[in-house]
């Protein structure tokens, strides 16, 4: 299957760069998979979508404020930091802007910001311990106190490339779940980004179970599939968790022929990765526990927990859209989009949502 079988045409002025006034108030594509049928709402009419058995899984991995900009000691060079993750201690896996200006044993400082106590001061110091071989830095911080404390005063939300704007302090807020809680991620999980603590409670009335399992989103979402035959991509692993209690509920729920409803890509693959199969049920169950998962899902890949998926608009050519064409079929998905192009539909990070259901 080639990478350009996932390709599709969209009008720049259609990528998000702010999300909507308020979450819920998104706009919502409905997609009945077994009729082919859509239909057009907002995000908070999704209750009326969700069934009183069902169970909803959410991903609860926070962002941390993972952009740096610092100075390069001796010559004054700006520099950028992404951090990618906590390799052990003080080291962290990185990439850098521009990379060819530091060489290992290299220094950066990052200073406070306007509204710090003490603007000058060093808040952080890395220095460049080694290169990876896909062109990423292993750094070692120096600071006083609290490392998330000094990323939390000077960082900023890691927001991706085709949002072509500065971060504003709304971003601290508004690209973060309302249930984010285990710090982890560079980037959002961004279909839980519509969700409202109220719709939440409203929705758990109803009858849903919610529970969450935990996937921090890396590098793999910065980076994008530069191979003709998407067979021949190789994910990076992502670390994840799911919980004893979470595991009980979904599996209780398989059991009875309940849906399981998945809030976003990262939710999808940790689900699926965690998945077994159990001799004694005849089918597939979640197994509890922590893990570290490569799973590529693009079409012919057969769903082993997933039975609906709310998700956002993904990017032409990405692994995204592949997960989505091998829920329901990528022609099928095509059209979707093209749907939603017609429709004025915003994409990405900051867009609107598709609901992908099966009754």
């Amino acid at each position: 299957m080639l990478i350009n079988d996932f390709d599709y045409e969209l009008p720049e002025e259609l990528i998000a760069q702010t999300p909507s006034l308020k979450r819920d108030e998104a706009r919502l594509l409905l997609v009945d998979m077994d009729n082919n049928t859509t239909e057009h709402k907002h995000f908070y009419d999704i209750i009326d979508y969700l069934e009183p058995s069902d169970v909803l899984v959410l991903n609860n991995s926070k962002v941390i404020p993972a952009r740096l900009y610092g100075i390069k000691e001796k010559t004054g060079a700006k520099i950028e930091f992404l951090l990618i993750k906590r390799i052990e201690g003080d080291v962290w896996e990185t990439m850098v802007k521009p990379g060819k200006r530091l060489k290992v044993g290299d220094s950066v400082v990052f200073s406070g910001t306007e509204e710090s106590p003490y603007p000058d001061l060093p808040l952080l110091r890395a220095t460049v311990k080694s290169f990876s071989d896909d062109g990423t830095r292993l750094v070692e911080f120096e600071y006083d106190g609290i490392f998330m404390e000094r990323l939390e005063e000077i960082g900023q939300m890691p927001l991706p490339p085709y949002i072509e704007r500065p971060n504003n302090k709304e971003d601290k807020d508004r690209y973060q779940t309302v249930y984010s809680l285990v710090e982890g991620s560079v980037a959002a999980p961004t279909a839980g980004l519509h969700f409202t603590k109220e719709l939440l409670s409203e929705i758990e009335k109803k009858g849903v179970k919610i529970c969450y399992v935990t996937l921090h989103v890396g590098i793999g979402t910065f980076r994008p599939v530069k191979v003709d035959k998407i067979e021949d991509h190789h994910m990076h692993f992502e670390e994840y968790s799911v919980s004893e209690e979470s595991a009980e509920i979904i599996n209780n729920a398989i059991k009875n022929g309940q849906r399981i409803v998945s809030c976003g890509t990262t939710s999808t693959r940790t689900l699926e990765s965690a998945a077994y199969f159990d001799d004694t049920e005849g089918k597939y169950l979640l197994k509890s526990g922590s893990g570290s998962t490569g799973l590529f899902i693009y079409p012919g890949y057969e769903f082993k927990i997933v039975d609906c998926l709310i998700t956002n608009f993904h990017l032409p050519k990405s692994t995204l859209l592949m997960l989505i064409s091998a829920l329901y079929n990528r022609e099928e998905i095509l059209k979707v989009y093209k749907e939603a192009v017609d429709m004025k539909y915003m994409f990405f990070s900051y867009g609107d949502a598709c609901f992908f259901y099966r009754k």
